[in-house]
């Protein structure tokens, strides 16, 4: 899959993400949301609400709202931004019109809440790592980001949970819990996608041994590593820190050779959210094709 993005034109390949993501976000709405009556936020959130009230074609209030809203990301974002909203801008309602008839919906409020919030977040985090929107309070959404430096989960909450915590008004309290319940879970699902967060580990080891380490990621691990001049702050010893990044079951077998080896070396085991370089988002090898 990698290799293939890799040979695809950037431009084209965020495209394709913002349209399959939009895709995701129309489907989650009409599966979940709509029919469990849950106003997760944004646009949709009031879309739900006012079909609840009058009846009034969701589809047609998302695809009104976002027109200001278009404006105010072109002024704010830019033009490439705002050319891909508007791709987004338009495909979700078309979505929402073109499956409003669905067979396949979920009524349950708390298996919509957690399944929609993920389908959703899945959706939403493609298309931001196309650098695009699906438009309504997603794009003040970004335009949050842009100018506070939150994350893109976390700007989203903030921007829907004024809408849900509105929402009450029309909706009990335990759907209007529910929905916040679903953007939360949207919002760390958001993150999860954009940063990646895999099984992939930093892996910091400190040590009087570098040239043992050294051999034994290269040996048995076949990754690279950098070496770091340190200082002890206790016993002020000259050491080397080795820093790696390895893969979930290469971690784990790192840390039984060092458990069983280096029982003096000191180190640290991190989540990375994401790589990028040889061996992680381009070819382990110069020439290699795979």
């Amino acid at each position: 899959m990698t290799t293939i993005t890799q040979k695809l034109n950037p431009t084209v390949l965020a495209y394709i993400q913002i349209i399959f993501g939009a895709t995701l976000v129309g489907l989650a709405y009409n599966i979940f949301l709509l029919p469990a009556k849950l106003a997760a936020g944004g646009i949709s959130g009031v879309s739900t609400i006012l079909f609840e009230l009058y009846q009034i074609s969701p589809s047609s209030v998302q695809f009104l709202i976002n027109i200001p809203i278009f404006i105010i990301g072109w002024i704010a974002l830019g033009k490439d931004f705002s050319s891909k909203t508007l791709v987004g801008t338009f495909w979700v309602p078309f979505i929402i019109w073109l499956s409003s008839d669905i067979p396949i919906t979920l009524t349950n409020p708390l298996l919509s809440a957690i399944y929609g919030g993920i389908i959703l977040g899945v959706g939403l985090g493609i298309v931001y790592k196309g650098n695009g929107s699906t438009g309504g309070t997603a794009a003040i959404a970004q335009i949050v980001k842009k100018f506070t430096g939150l994350s893109s989960g976390y700007s989203q909450l903030i921007v829907d949970g004024v809408v849900v915590v509105s929402s009450i008004i029309v909706f009990n309290l335990e759907l209007t819990l529910f929905a916040l319940m679903c953007i939360y879970i949207t919002s760390k699902t958001i993150d999860i996608v954009q940063l990646q967060t895999s099984a992939t580990k930093l892996v910091m080891i400190i040590t009087d041994n570098e040239e043992r380490i050294q051999s034994i990621i290269r040996t048995e691990l076949d990754r690279g590593l950098t070496k770091v001049r340190s200082i002890g702050g206790y016993s002020d010893k000259k050491k080397t820190m080795i820093l790696c990044v390895a893969e979930q079951q290469e971690a784990v077998q790192l840390k039984k050779i060092l458990q069983r080896e280096e029982t003096d070396s000191f180190v640290i085991f991190l989540n990375a959210s994401e790589i990028l370089g040889r061996g992680f988002s381009l070819d382990k090898y110069y020439g290699q094709k795979l």
